[in-house]
């Protein structure tokens, strides 16, 4: 059983790695910024993990594991992959994922929250979920394609592959054969995490959602964690963030909604991910504007901050489960204390470095006009 869930992470990582190299070589032919590529191509492709997983969970007869991992990737995402990446460096933020693609996150997790309130999800919302992607990267692809016509697209335009020749040919083949290379080690990767995850969890006793919202979540986001930390480490910080949010619009709009479309009778949702998960990860969707309206920027504080409240969160899960005697005096420090302090702070200082930016343009107006 441990066997075959270390062979599943370890497929999985090399396949989402094949799938990224590939489709970021094809992506950026087409002369895609990195901040597009990021939101669409790396997110997608890094997402394939939770897409194979979940979709085999739902038919394997697992429900719980799909929903935990989708809603337990999401969450990794943001706290875990997206902190761990801004304690390398701070991770800037395009004013194109705060005003477009940090809402749209946002909104399809409330989205789902409602749409799961009956316990199920099914055909109809799995085909709404799908078909809210469509129309999100289609608006992406059409104004990024805007933009760099127009000479004002975010970040930098790389081309990955000669424009002439046979070499741009090989090249392209090359980037055919990872991709497929890539979904292949997936598929193989998915079936023995959920082989090796469920058989855990029927031997330890524990729920097959809180297998997905921790061992299996973790395990498929680790192609988004060495993807932000290489992206940060060779410059491409745009890519990082863009690779978080479209990873987290991907799971939602593709893995939860395609999952519910071929699921017989939809996706049964825990009345404990009702109560809990899915309100946590609205939070923390939620929570991720304010911290990229200061200065648009993920600073090094604020990631320390997100990976401790990723820590917090998963102790709660191991917590909960055990039944442990420190479960209550643990859930009543994070509601009323920890939570409640921390998002006054980051208000307070979305509102000082807003008024702070502000002042600044007012001054510079001032002295543009006196000369």
């Amino acid at each position: 059983m441990v066997l075959a869930l270390v062979a599943g992470f370890v497929l999985l990582v090399a396949g989402g790695e094949s799938l990224v190299r590939g489709a970021g070589s094809l992506a950026r032919t087409l002369g895609m910024s990195s901040l597009v590529v990021g939101l669409t191509v790396v997110s997608f492709t890094t997402s394939a993990p939770e897409l194979a997983v979940s979709t085999d969970a739902a038919l394997s007869g697992y429900p719980g594991l799909a929903v935990g991992n989708v809603v337990g990737s999401n969450i990794a995402n943001i706290l875990l992959v997206l902190g761990a990446a801004a304690l390398f460096v701070p991770l800037a933020v395009n004013s194109q994922v705060v005003r477009a693609d940090i809402p749209v996150m946002a909104l399809l997790s409330v989205a789902v929250l409602l749409m799961a309130l009956d316990g199920n999800l099914g055909r109809v919302e799995g085909a709404l979920l799908l078909a809210a992607l469509a129309v999100y990267v289609t608006v992406t692809v059409l104004v990024s394609r805007r933009r760099a016509k127009d000479g004002t697209a975010a970040g930098r335009v790389d081309s990955a592959v000669p424009v002439h020749g046979t070499t741009r040919a090989r090249s392209v083949m090359a980037d055919v054969v990872l991709v497929v290379l890539g979904t292949a080690l997936l598929v193989a990767g998915a079936r023995l995490l959920v082989y090796g995850a469920s058989a855990i969890a029927t031997a330890l006793g524990v729920s097959d959602l809180l297998i997905g919202l921790t061992v299996v979540a973790i395990g498929t986001s680790l192609p988004e964690l060495v993807t932000c930390v290489v992206a940060v480490l060779r410059g491409e910080r745009d890519m990082a963030v863009g690779n978080i949010v479209g990873s987290n619009v991907f799971n939602i709009g593709a893995v939860l909604g395609l999952t519910a479309l071929i699921s017989p009778e939809g996706i049964a949702v825990a009345s404990a991910a009702l109560r809990f998960d899915l309100p946590i990860m609205v939070a923390v969707s939620l929570v991720l504007l304010p911290i990229a309206l200061t200065k648009l920027d993920v600073a090094r504080w604020e990631g320390a901050l997100l990976v401790g409240f990723y820590a917090a969160y998963i102790i709660y899960l191991v917590v909960e489960a055990t039944e442990h005697e420190a479960l209550e005096p643990f859930s009543t420090a994070m509601l009323w204390f920890v939570i409640p302090l921390t998002v006054l702070w980051l208000l307070l200082v979305m509102i000082y470095e807003l008024g702070t930016r502000r002042r600044g343009r007012r001054t510079g107006a001032t002295r543009t006009k006196r000369v």
